[in-house]
């Protein structure tokens, strides 16, 4: 029975993207102001969940790894398993989220009766390159210690911080940036080649193997803290991009990870 339990956590994961995805089309909006006091546009209210739920999939993705380590119950199963929910939760929902996002984008717009609703269906390349990289990851042996390219949790987190920013920054330039549909493309390509990437990607996991990555990580976290506490949930793309920095910083020590 105890080698089912890591899976119970997998298929919680699932759970929670498939509620994300759900959250993404609700009814409801809420709109945000700039800094001088002026109206947004409005996004659905809902898809504040979408982010809570792609945050919750994130916690029990970590524990169900957790708990099959301490339970001793690693399988093959379990890893297939994970990586069919990781695309969901990580991939697909926070397609959905971009999707939003470049819908709205495009309907701000001047000519947005002309533009055709394919206009929105890139957002999708951000499931599609995540589920090439988990399928790569199924197979290389090579990535027990560090990984290569981006893991697609963090891109989902990256992602579900968006509406939140949105939400509460008043800074113009932020909200502004966020209802350009250049942004948005850019945003997808961008992170799409980070997942399908071969470069070397520290492993949060491997950190005590080597006592030079406890830097890296001491600099992660006063990263995230100062950004917390300066700029809000700004803090999750700052984090984010202090992780792609240190892991290219250091590359050479990641790979001799036994």
């Amino acid at each position: 029975m105890k080698k089912h339990i890591p899976n119970l956590f997998t298929l919680m994961n699932l759970f929670f993207g498939c509620c994300a995805i759900i959250a993404t089309f609700q009814s409801g909006t809420m709109a945000t102001m700039d800094e001088s006091g002026a109206m947004l546009i409005e996004i659905p209210e809902p898809i504040y969940f979408a982010s809570l739920f792609i945050a919750l999939a994130g916690v029990v993705d970590f524990f169900d790894g957790f708990v099959a380590r301490w339970l001793k119950v690693d399988s093959e199963l379990g890893k297939q398993l994970d990586s069919l929910a990781d695309v969901v939760s990580f991939g697909v929902a926070p397609s959905f989220i971009v999707f939003q996002f470049l819908r709205l984008s495009l309907a701000s717009d001047a000519n947005a009766l002309n533009n055709s609703s394919l206009l929105m269906a890139p957002a999708f390349i951000i499931a599609m390159a995540g589920a090439y990289r988990l399928a790569k990851f199924n197979i290389d042996t090579e990535q027990a210690n560090y990984f290569k390219g981006v893991p697609i949790p963090m891109i989902g987190i990256l992602t579900a911080a968006f509406p939140l920013i949105y939400w509460q920054s008043q800074i113009t330039i932020v909200s502004k940036l966020m209802l350009s549909p250049v942004f948005w493309y850019a945003y997808i390509v961008f992170v799409a080649y980070l997942m399908v990437m071969n470069t070397p990607m520290l492993a949060l996991k491997s950190l005590g193997k080597n006592k030079k990555l406890m830097v890296p990580l001491i600099i992660l976290v006063a990263d995230i803290i100062l950004s917390a506490l300066f700029f809000k949930w700004l803090a999750i793309p700052f984090g984010f991009i202090g992780y792609c920095l240190v892991s290219l910083f250091y590359k050479n020590t990641i790979t001799q990870l036994k």
